[in-house]
């Protein structure tokens, strides 16, 4: 067979090609796949988050932000370590970004806080000089919506398999649980929880009044957002 194969040079070729082809899948599929699958200790976004998800893409932050760190030595000096496509897993839309007036905020979580963010969003020049980001002051009376929120976790769970309610690993070994809401009451007493938390860390006293009203000012969804950028 092979010495036919030899006298008929294009048919050679067409079966060393496929066989190349076919040993490439083999390696390559399974590596794809396993790189596909949310790294250990990614987390789904919690219901505050994802409302600050949205204020972000709604307030076109993306537009000059990226959230892809590439794995060049100049990049990772900056940003930290280069982005995992695992780490992507639980993001629809993806945010990757391809401008960057601003830096890129994949980690930012790392590196800024609550009060810096509040206090950048509210006067970027103020914060860092030179800086040619618009001011936000409508972020700090607007409220968030957790409605969409809660209906993004929804359909998450429901056509995505995102695991809420399920354990999941984090880097030191150990698990932890992402809820979800069972009703629009329940979402909203959720992300008013998580609020509490992220305001203990605020300065302005409007915003605090209004989470004590009940309330989830933009501006504190949005900390919360970047705060799990990490």
């Amino acid at each position: 067979m092979f010495h036919w194969l030899e006298k008929h040079p294009f048919l050679f070729s067409v079966g060393v090609f496929l066989t190349i082809a076919f040993a490439g899948l083999v390696e390559i599929v399974p590596n794809f796949a396993q790189a596909a699958r949310p790294t250990i200790g990614t987390k789904p976004y919690t219901l505050l988050q994802l409302a600050g998800r949205d204020v972000y893409i709604k307030n076109s932050c993306n537009s000059c932000h990226s959230q892809l760190i590439r794995p060049f030595k100049a990049e990772t000096d900056r940003y930290g370590h280069y982005s995992l496509s695992g780490e992507y897993a639980y993001d629809r839309p993806f945010l990757w970004g391809s401008e960057r007036t601003g830096p890129d905020l994949h980690r930012i979580g790392n590196y800024r806080t609550t009060q810096w963010h509040e206090n950048h969003m509210m006067d970027p020049a103020k914060i860092v000089q030179g800086s040619i980001m618009p001011a936000y002051p409508w972020l700090f009376k607007n409220k968030a919506d957790i409605n969409t929120a809660y209906a993004e976790q929804l359909t998450d769970a429901e056509f995505f398999a995102v695991p809420y309610n399920k354990p999941v690993p984090l880097k030191d070994g150990k698990t932890t649980i992402i809820p979800m809401a069972k009703s629009i009451a329940t979402a909203h007493a959720m992300a008013l929880k998580e609020a509490q938390a992220v305001v203990k860390d605020m300065h302005n006293q409007n915003v605090k009044d209004a989470v004590a009203k009940g309330d989830i000012p933009e501006i504190v969804a949005l900390i919360a957002y970047l705060n799990s950028l990490k």
